[in-house]
């Protein structure tokens, strides 16, 4: 999968707020540190230091959801971070997304705490950021 294609896959996906671009994610792409995981109706995308590692963004095609492919991007997300070293996963996600949020707590991630106005929509409307973690081993 190309930058290009998970640059419109975000696209989709994140109409309210602003989505990554192609140069975005290709520089991301560039560190070591960092890996994707892809299906073709969308991609992860992770960060791996020491034994940490952090979803960076999911992203599932509007068209394709409801049909499990976010919860296969995060198993394959945390497979690969379990073998990159990671014994714990840790991501953010906008409190007012209760599908992602259902998602995370139902595969083991727990809600530590928040980040008020951490997201700021289109509409100018700000977001607080629920922060969860999950033990991978």
């Amino acid at each position: 999968m190309t930058p290009e294609t998970m640059a419109a896959i975000h696209s989709a996906a994140f109409t309210d707020s602003r989505a990554w671009d192609a140069k975005e994610i290709s520089g991301l792409l560039q560190s070591r540190l960092v890996f994707f995981v892809s299906v073709d109706a969308g991609f992860a995308l992770g960060r791996a230091v020491a034994d940490e590692c952090e979803l960076l963004t999911v992203a599932v095609h509007p068209d394709a959801r409801r049909r499990g492919f976010g919860l296969l991007l995060l198993e394959k997300y945390e497979a690969e971070a379990s073998a990159r070293g990671a014994a714990t996963s840790f991501l953010e996600v906008a409190e007012d997304k209760a599908a992602a949020l259902a998602l995370y707590e139902r595969c083991g991630y727990e809600i530590y705490g928040t980040r008020p106005g951490y997201y700021t929509r289109t509409d100018g409307q700000q977001i607080a950021a629920c922060l969860l973690k999950k033990a991978l081993n």
